[in-house]
């Protein structure tokens, strides 16, 4: 792997450094939204396509493009991003890791985001958007937060049409999403050329709803809506246990950076 041998980065006051896996090193804002298990599923849940083009939708820190690039999923991303401050700090990250080559930071409003800003067309756009409507919930304490988890800046629909316009004729799109949304979500995909091919439920465990749902969508393909059987994140619990254990497949996730059936 191609990681960088940097001397531990300069960080501002609200800022910090984690060890992550495939032994990454990813500056995060103190305030700002950290990543999660989203993350390293959709990560895990995308193709490895060694020699493909792709785009991160809403970027963040740009943890998606590291974890991809660092199992060689991929071979180059431009990773988009409206808040400038992550921008930056995407190209920091990219630099820490030995990725500067391989990840283009973009400072760009998904909604006016065409594939000439790109260069051309693409082979995988993926993105892990914002998940609930801009008057849903609390709102944070922090703008960067509330950005990066409601609709402010583009919703389902607008993350699903800048997909369209920038993959090339069978390119794909996977998200990560919250159940309640697979509604919108599948109605969006359909209204920018993407068919849903590909769907996977994620449960805490075999009593629990799903809590998430990961979706790979192909520009142009045929109807036909593959659901796979569900990945449960934890074994069940045992009298006297004090904290969760994960399942095989789950543990497979953070391990291997690979979750996909057929």
């Amino acid at each position: 792997m191609n990681h960088s041998d940097v001397s531990f980065p300069h960080l501002a006051p609200d800022e910090r450094i984690d060890e992550i896996n495939e032994h990454l090193r990813l500056i995060q804002k103190k305030q700002g939204l950290t990543f999660g298990t989203d993350a390293y599923l959709l990560a895990a849940y995308i193709r490895p396509q060694p020699s493909g083009r792709a785009v991160d939708l809403g970027s963040g820190t740009g943890i998606l493009p590291l974890l991809l690039l660092a199992r060689e999923k991929i071979s180059s991303v431009h990773a988009v991003e409206i808040q400038p401050a992550f921008a930056e700090l995407i190209e920091r990250n990219a630099a820490l890791n030995g990725f500067a080559d391989r990840i283009t930071p973009l400072c760009r409003d998904v909604r006016a985001l065409t594939a000439a800003d790109v260069g051309k067309e693409v082979d995988l756009v993926f993105s892990n958007p914002p998940y609930m409507r801009p008057n849903a919930g609390k709102k944070n304490e922090w703008d960067e937060k509330y950005i990066a988890r409601h609709e402010v800046h583009g919703g389902v629909s607008d993350f699903c049409a800048a997909a369209g316009r920038l993959l090339r004729h069978g390119g794909r799109f996977v998200t990560v999403l919250r159940p309640d949304r697979l509604s919108d979500l599948v109605d969006a995909l359909r209204c920018s050329g993407l068919e849903p091919k590909r769907m996977t439920f994620v449960h805490a465990d075999a009593d629990a709803e799903p809590c998430t749902v990961l979706t790979e969508a192909v520009k142009g393909g045929a109807p036909g809506l593959r659901v796979t059987p569900p990945l449960l994140l934890y074994q069940p619990m045992q009298q006297g246990d004090r904290s969760r254990t994960l399942t095989l497949q789950a543990q497979q996730v953070y391990d291997t950076c690979r979750l996909y059936y057929g």
